[in-house]
Parts: structure tokens; sequence; C-alpha cells
């Protein structure tokens, strides 16, 4: 006497479930990878300059003329106060002719911040609205001789 199993009736393995996996399996990694390229390009869109051929015809003029000012910058953040330091070589404070500051996150735009610096005691200070993980203070600004500063400082704030 021989018993034979059946499978229970909706349990047996087609080639349309088969195919139903297949498909669903691949169709959730195709929807991940497209929601993670989405998000990538849309809050980072990789532009440093508008022109980098432009941008590098006279780059290594700019560079030593900028070297040549002497200046080192650092940046501090305590609370909602980020202070800027700018000295040149002697360790004195410089007084550029004019001086911008924004304060970006490397990552997105979301929180960029235009900063309104004042002087104080030798250095620069500024209100913003800050919280922990990594920043990007790009100064660009013009010394009283007239050479142009660049200066990108990345930092890391941490609770």
């Amino acid at each position: 006497m021989s018993i034979e199993e059946t499978p229970p009736p909706g349990r047996e393995l087609t080639g349309r479930k088969v195919l139903a996996i297949f498909v669903a399996g691949f169709g959730l990694i195709i929807g991940v990878n497209l929601f993670m390229a989405y998000n990538a390009v849309s809050t980072f869109p990789g532009l440093e300059v508008s022109s980098s051929y432009a941008d590098s015809q006279d780059y290594d003029l700019r560079r030593e003329a900028q070297e040549a000012l002497g200046w080192n910058a650092s940046v501090a953040v305590e609370g909602d106060v980020l202070t800027l330091t700018l000295v040149d070589d002697t360790g004195l404070p410089v007084a550029p002719a004019e001086l911008n500051a924004l304060l970006t996150r490397p990552t997105h735009r979301l929180e960029d911040q235009q900063l309104d610096l004042t002087r104080q005691n030798g250095a620069f200070t500024a209100p913003v609205e800050v919280s922990e993980g990594r920043w990007r203070l790009r100064l660009t600004g013009t010394a009283r001789d007239g050479t142009d500063y660049r200066h990108n400082i990345t930092f890391t704030l941490r609770d």
C-alpha cells in the first residue's frame, strides 16, 4: 500500500508565483535605488563654481597672492554664536576691506546661513542656528591691497 502526499490547495509553487516573487523583489530593489538617486541629486547640486575651466585659468596666481597675505583663519562655535579668528603671520588680527561668510552643510542647502559678521575684540562674531554634525564656513573677501581671499573651513559640532 502506498501513501501519496498531496500539497494543500493554494500552497503549490507555480510558475506564476515564482514570477510574482521575482518581479516584486527586483521592483523593490529598483524602487529603493530610484528613491536614493532622487534624494542624492535633489539635496546636493554638486556645483562649486559655474565654470571649472575658467576658474582654473588663474588659479595658481590667485593662490600665490592669497598665500602671500599670510592669513590664518579658525572658527569656534559656542551656543548660538560663531567666532571667526583671522590673524596674519605674526598673530595680529586682520581687518580685510571686505569679508563675507556663508555657513553651510556639505551635503545640502537647507540650513545655509549668510552670516552677519561683527568685529569684536579682534575677532568676528555672528549669531548662528546650528545643530550637531558637519559644517563648512565659506569665507570670501578682499584684502586692503585688493587681493581676493577665499577659504573654506570644515568642522564638526558634537553635543
